[in-house]
């Protein structure tokens, strides 16, 4: 698929932005949904000319806007030089086709932009055969556009079919072949995660899945927890790769920390599916850290967003440590509605370091279940017993005397055989 981002002349790409208010919308959201529209034109590297809005009952199944709208528009976009039109909604391949006889240039919906940003960003090979899915998907249905040169001859005896006809089946047959070799590909990834996870699980260690709204600060929260050194920039989609790191909670339990790719409002659904060997990592996860930007006006309808595609993906119903990051862009506190409705709630500056004890320590709380309380009578000659009581173990209470040392202590359940030697009889 052709990349949003083309030069002309070394200059950004023009865009104009559309969207429709329909009833069953209220006009802040409309606005607020094009700003948003607008970010992502931005990160994928283009310049906005401008924006347009339409009231209507129901969307036009020919031209989504109205057809009078449409025309109106496409005068003001060519004298402004505009290069690509943006619609808001997901539009049919119709409209599509119909839009760019209309305007005169690149017609793109949400969707498209969307893959087009994480086309950009993906780095691995499991990210790149992800996003080439999604778009390919997208794209099958919609592949005419790019025939219309092309076109079926007139029927009638021996005029059946034609060059337009064979071309389009032969490119749908071929990227649908491609698809198919994607999907054969991305089942080896699963396979190969699934082994990974197995590996991990050997050492008893709990997972923890960082997710979040696009650019709420996941990746600086990864970075601030283990040193992961992940990319982490003022963008949607920074990063879309998932890194998974080793952390070592202050009760000496080891976790293994996930970062996983930012949702968004509207999340193309082939784009949900073509994500879920990576977010299979989400699926698996013990604790979910729900990182929301909490100087973010939209901060309800993030959170919204968010779990609904972790309904999407079956983990709706996870234990979630709901993290309210950036605090210290809002200096008028924690909003009350958010401290109510999630009382459980850690606040943090994932970017300055504010808050990262408490959330350690809440991290450790949630997960605590997980480990047995053993009370244990220890000679002093046994230092390395001793030591490794301290390296694995939350040790609660310690008191040294005579020859023995005795400990309270929490250890991971697979590691009590070690132990039992001197557990004190009760």
């Amino acid at each position: 698929m052709k990349s949003l981002i083309q030069t002309r002349d070394t200059r950004s790409e023009r865009v104009f932005l559309i969207g429709v208010e329909l009833k069953s919308r209220e006009a802040a959201d409309v606005r607020e949904s094009l700003e948003e529209l607008a970010e992502l034109a931005l990160t994928a590297g283009g310049e906005i000319i401008g924006h347009a809005t339409q009231k209507l009952d129901t969307p036009n199944a020919a031209t989504y806007i109205g057809k009078g709208k449409a025309e109106e528009l496409s005068v003001s976009c060519r004298e402004s030089d505009v290069d690509t039109v943006i619609f808001d909604d997901e539009l049919s391949p119709a409209q599509t086709r119909n839009l760019e006889k209309i305007f005169e240039c690149k017609i793109l919906d949400r969707t498209a932009l969307i893959l087009d940003i994480f086309s950009q960003r993906a780095r691995t090979r499991e990210g790149k055969l992800q996003i080439e899915l999604a778009q390919l998907q997208h794209l099958l249905p919609r592949l005419t556009r790019f025939w219309t040169h092309l076109s079926r001859q007139k029927g009638g005896i021996g005029m059946r079919g034609g060059e337009g006809e064979s071309q389009l089946e032969a490119d749908r047959r071929k990227t649908q072949e491609r698809i198919d070799r994607i999907i054969r590909d991305l089942e080896s990834v699963r396979r190969q995660r699934e082994t990974q996870r197995a590996g991990r699980q050997r050492s008893n260690w709990p997972l923890a899945s960082i997710v979040g709204y696009t650019n709420a600060g996941k990746s600086t929260l990864l970075n601030q927890l283990t040193g992961a050194e992940v990319l982490a920039m003022d963008k949607l989609f920074a990063t879309l790769d998932p890194t998974t790191r080793r952390l070592k909670l202050p009760t000496n339990q080891n976790v293994l920390l996930t970062d996983t790719v930012g949702f968004i409002k509207k999340l193309p659904h082939g784009l949900v599916e073509a994500f879920k060997a990576t977010l299979e990592e989400v699926v698996q996860a013990d604790l979910l850290l729900h990182v929301v930007d909490v100087s973010h006006p939209q901060a309800f309808e993030q959170i919204d967003a968010v779990n609904t595609v972790l309904g999407e993906i079956e983990a709706g119903n996870k234990p979630t440590l709901m993290i309210f990051n950036k605090i210290d862009q809002l200096p008028g506190g924690i909003p009350a509605a958010l401290r109510e409705k999630y009382p459980q709630s850690v606040a943090i500056s994932a970017r300055s370091g504010e808050g990262i004890e408490p959330l350690l320590a809440e991290i450790g709380t949630q997960l605590r279940p997980i480990r047995e309380f053993l009370d244990l009578r220890v000679p002093l000659e046994k230092a390395a017993i001793i030591a490794r009581i301290h390296a694995i173990g939350q040790v609660v209470e310690s008191r040294y005397t005579g020859k023995h040392a005795r400990f309270k202590v929490r250890i991971p359940p697979h590691l009590l055989e070690e132990f039992t030697p001197f557990v004190v009889e009760k």
